[in-house]
């Protein structure tokens, strides 16, 4: 009896006699020792021997390994031979076919993963299959089949069998990381024979590989332990890289399936689910990439035509603005009334002098935002060109879906226009608008508020300039002088904390958004700062350099440090606060308890840190002021959402909260709006909603919120109840509720819908023609549609920023994913 191996023939060289002719790869176990056979057959076209015996497959646990094996008896020895043992237990068959059924399970799950390019790379490669008993059909062990070679592994640590068969050459079809012969083995030895090597089963994985064993060839000439000289020197080992690749693959037949025979209709679908996402990611993609000869490779893999630049620029996008123009214009026709956002208006004090992208886009009641149209403006246009523009936008917006030729004032259209929301002009070109159509509701945008905020307190604020100025004589200092900033970049280096180099700078007249990225840089050297200044070189530099004096003793000096942490901790509770305006986009009933969360935020900083509330409070209040709208008033009183419950169980509006001159502001924006015959009507149904309120349980269904899937914070469970309600439930306010619906739904911010403004900026530099402009135009106008409708809780960069500071190992997610698989 011989137990060896799985394989399909073994090499043999004459004569019959067998005592060193197998390789170890192919002999695990020898009992007895194979001393000759008496019957073999002799293939023709090969030296090569074959056994023929009736043989049964079994399998053996060696040094807790298991091992497979075939039984191979002559016919003498068949009748002979004792009864096979008996087979396991039925529950620990079962036990084990769950158990590789969950494994092939979780393994398959990680694959799909990762074809969708959230996994490793080696899964494009390797395919989870389940090994089955030929007997039962039970699954008994889960395998790694190699897609380009068709090996097959085991699957018990997916990782590593891709760095030991795709890494490291193993795999005949994968190209390998260095050309052959540029790093040559000094230690190669020349093959020796099976009887000469002991048989080892101590390996520390066990790859169970089922193959066709080669044959054994004369021993190949000892490989020479000199390495190759090129003629072109290292540079030439690329080419031969290139042309050892060009061999390989003529030499190997490639294992890819061929393209799938696709129907027009998946074409067609795939084609435009491809354009769809090329015009959303115009920003970061090339139109010439599409035609870059790998994505074609690509695309002819699955089976798809080639698409050129022209088709994308052409007929394609021409089909995607007409259906998405129509989509647009529908919405906006069959709302009652809408709020023009204007975005993009560049601050006169901006050193900037290329044009600005100002874009408009209209609100809708229903919550749903409107991409509308883009212009090039100059940096320092005048309130009445902005008047203008924002004007004629109004009209065009007001007449959409409309045949006539008449203007909006001449059909009443106009009268759609609740307002405007813009980053600019509040006091003149706003103001203007909305003392000429008594209708309209024109506020400023709070995210610009927010940061507008930022730059009163470096003007306002003494504390705040002089950390700011400091910050900056160091950081300019460290970045400007040679001897300092070598100095400064070797305990950098040290840091794995630490700031990259060169540390950023606020210039005056600057973006004043770039005063928190100073203080960042600042405040993440402050270990560096504090070693340096205590090296041997810098002190020398010190007594040479008087600038370098006053700055060490700055760094020195504790109160610059405990000042910086008190302006840093401020403005970044701004930055803060504008980012969640800008992310949640508030209704302009959320302008009063959102400046009163920041006035008490600030007053809890300014506790902790024992410093002057007086002064930062002053700045607060001004530029409240600035911003303020009685239409912030009237909108807290009349939204649902807002009501406050008293001691006898009445949701009534917080009145209580509004100071007398705000309370007067209600009362003269609510006569303002209505006709002057309706204005003493109106006076009264307030009066009664200020009485009476809303009924308890249309109030607390219009308070209901719920977690956010995507952040987790409570939101409102139905945003549009508050409106609904007024339309509806409160319909005997004959004229207080047509006032309340346009004034629920307006905006506090002109940001939304992210347009293309480097494409614009891009086509007005270069290709500033009619033709190109209008294509330019097109493009943004489909790409903002097509975000718009996604409404993703985070955007590109948020997410790309998200993967790379906060990254987790491939492999753990997979194991976590496996194990998640097969737990029940």
């Amino acid at each position: 009896m011989y137990r060896i191996i799985i394989f399909l023939s073994i090499p043999l060289t004459p004569p019959t006699k067998i005592h060193s002719s197998l390789s170890l790869s192919t002999i695990t176990l020898f009992k007895p020792p194979i001393k000759h056979l008496p019957s073999i057959k002799q293939n023709t076209n090969k030296n090569i021997y074959q056994i023929h015996y009736h043989s049964t497959t079994h399998h053996q646990l060696i040094n807790g390994r298991r091992v497979n094996y075939l039984t191979m008896t002559s016919p003498e020895e068949e009748a002979a031979a004792p009864p096979p043992p008996p087979p396991p237990s039925q529950a620990g068959e079962d036990a084990a076919a769950r158990a590789a059924q969950r494994r092939f399970e979780g393994l398959t799950l990680v694959r799909a993963k990762a074809i969708k390019g959230k996994g490793a790379w080696y899964w494009a490669h390797l395919e989870p299959t389940l090994a089955r008993c030929p007997e039962t059909g039970r699954p008994v062990s889960v395998r790694l089949r190699c897609s380009l070679c068709g090996s097959a592994f085991s699957a018990s640590n997916p990782s590593r069998t891709a760095s030991e068969h795709l890494k490291r050459g193993t795999c005949p079809n994968f190209a390998s990381s260095s050309p052959i012969g540029s790093n040559p083995n000094p230690n190669a030895t020349p093959p020796q024979p099976l009887n000469s090597i002991r048989p080892c089963n101590n390996r520390k994985r066990s790859m169970h590989m089922v193959h066709h064993a080669p044959a054994l060839l004369p021993a190949p000439p000892p490989v020479s332990s000199q390495p190759i000289v090129l003629s072109g020197g290292k540079d030439d080992f690329n080419a031969l890289q290139m042309l050892e690749d060009s061999v390989k693959k003529l030499k190997t037949p490639s294992n890819l399936p061929p393209p799938p025979n696709l129907t027009k209709v998946q074409v067609d679908s795939a084609l435009a689910l491809l354009s769809d996402w090329f015009y959303e990611s115009c920003t970061g993609v090339t139109v010439s990439s599409i035609e870059h000869p790998k994505f074609k490779s690509f695309l002819q893999q699955l089976g798809l035509p080639a698409v050129t630049r022209r088709e994308l620029t052409g007929p394609r996008l021409e089909t995607r603005f007409a259906e998405a123009h129509a989509v647009a214009e529908a919405r906006v026709r069959d709302a009652l009334f809408f709020q023009l956002a204007a975005d993009g208006w560049r601050s006169p004090v901006s050193n900037e002098l290329d044009e600005t992208v100002v874009s408009f886009s209209v609100n809708l009641p229903n919550g749903t935002q409107v991409f509308h149209s883009t212009i090039l403006a100059q940096p320092n246009v005048s309130a009445q060109y902005a008047e203008d523009v924002m004007w004629d936008t109004v009209v065009e917006v007001a007449n959409t879906g409309t045949s006539t030729g008449m203007s909006g004032e001449e059909t009443g259209a106009i009268r759609r226009c609740a307002g405007i929301v813009s980053d600019r002009f509040k006091t003149k070109a706003l103001q203007s608008l909305e003392n000429r159509y008594h209708w309209m509701v024109n506020i400023s945008c709070q995210f610009q508020a927010f940061r507008s905020l930022i730059k009163d307190l470096y003007h306002e604020l003494p504390l705040f300039y002089n950390v700011c100025n400091n910050c900056a004589k160091l950081a300019t200092y460290f970045n400007t002088e040679s001897p300092a900033r070598t100095i400064f970049n070797k305990y950098v280096l040290q840091d794995p904390d630490g700031p990259v180099s060169p540390l950023r700078v606020y210039t005056q007249g600057g973006e004043f958004s770039n005063i928190m990225l100073m203080l960042d840089d600042i405040m993440a050297s402050a270990r560096v700062f504090h070693s340096l200044v205590q090296d041997e070189s810098f002190k020398v530099l010190c007594l040479e350099d008087a600038n370098a004096r006053g700055l060490c003793e700055m760094v020195r000096d504790r109160s610059f440090w405990g000042n910086l942490e008190v302006v840093h901790a401020l403005l970044r509770l701004i930055e803060e606060m504008a980012h969640e305006v800008e992310e949640e986009r508030p209704l302009v009933g959320r302008c009063l308890p959102l400046w009163e969360e920041l006035r008490s935020r600030v007053k809890d900083l300014c506790v902790k840190f024992s410093i002057d509330e007086g002064l930062v409070k002053k700045v607060l209040d001004k530029r409240f002021k600035k911003n303020y709208h009685p239409a912030w008033s009237a909108a807290f009183i009349l939204d649902p959402l807002y009501l406050v419950k008293d001691s006898t169980g009445k949701y009534l509006p917080p009145f209580k909260f509004l100071s007398p001159d705000q309370e007067k502001d209600v009362d003269r924006l609510i006569t303002r709006m209505v006709t002057r015959g309706e204005a003493h009507i109106v006076l009264m149904e307030l009066m009664k909603w200020r009485s009476e309120g809303l009924d308890p349980l249309y109030a607390r269904a219009v308070q209901v919120r719920q977690p956010d899937p995507l952040t987790g914070k409570l939101r409102l469970a139905n945003p549009q109840s508050s409106r609904l309600v007024w339309e509806t439930y409160l319909n005997d306010f004959r004229c207080l509720n047509k006032v309340a619906v346009r004034l629920i739904f307006l905006h506090a911010t002109s940001c939304g819908v992210k347009c293309n403004v480097p494409a614009i900026r891009w086509a007005a530099v270069h290709g500033r023609t009619r033709v190109c402009m209008d294509r330019v135009n097109k493009l943004v106008y489909v790409a903002a549609h097509s975000r718009g409708d996604r409404k993703e809780g985070y955007s590109e960069e948020e997410r790309d920023l998200e993967l790379f500071v906060n990254g987790e190992s491939e492999d753990d997610e997979e194991e976590e994913a496996i194990h998640e698989s097969v737990t029940f």
